[in-house]
């Protein structure tokens, strides 16, 4: 009997897994609010990548830190959990839309589509204006997504 709800989870779980397959329209749609959260994300990751030194080099000196020294390390070692938090948050935020975090420190994501009946992705860059770039499943070449698509005409 205890099978059953853990199949059951299981089961919900992959349905959760599924993945999105957005058009053009809903992906550009969707940019700004990925841009906002990639931004947290590429921005939180620097956060952490800053502080990461200084709370190795207090946390090697703990024994003969002064107050003040330890006071700054417990600041550092609440900074550092809570902005690993808060990036944990950032990318379910993207899972849950559906979108995938391709390289974190770029700030990089793909939406998910198919193009030719094969797995692909329209694919974005922190920085970048536009949703201009596709690349098929497990490619890292991206290409300009071509001038009929962007009109409205669905790709193929």
């Amino acid at each position: 009997m205890n099978s059953s709800p853990n199949r059951a989870s299981r089961q919900t779980e992959k349905a959760k897994r599924k993945v999105a397959n957005l058009d053009l329209t809903t992906a550009r749609r969707m940019l700004p609010l990925v841009r906002s959260i990639v931004t947290d994300i590429v921005t939180t990751a620097e956060q952490i990548q800053t502080l990461a030194p200084e709370q190795a080099t207090l946390d090697e000196y703990r024994r003969s830190l002064t107050w003040a020294s330890r006071e700054r390390r417990y600041a550092v070692t609440d900074a550092i959990a809570n902005a690993e938090r808060n990036l944990d948050g950032a990318v379910r935020e993207l899972d849950t839309l559906g979108v995938s975090l391709v390289d974190g420190r770029q700030g990089q994501v793909d939406f998910p589509t198919r193009i030719n009946g094969r797995p692909a992705a329209y694919s974005w860059r922190l920085g970048e204006e536009a949703l201009d770039y596709w690349r098929y499943a497990g490619e890292e070449n991206r290409r300009p997504i071509p001038a009929e698509w962007q009109h409205g005409v669905s790709q193929p």
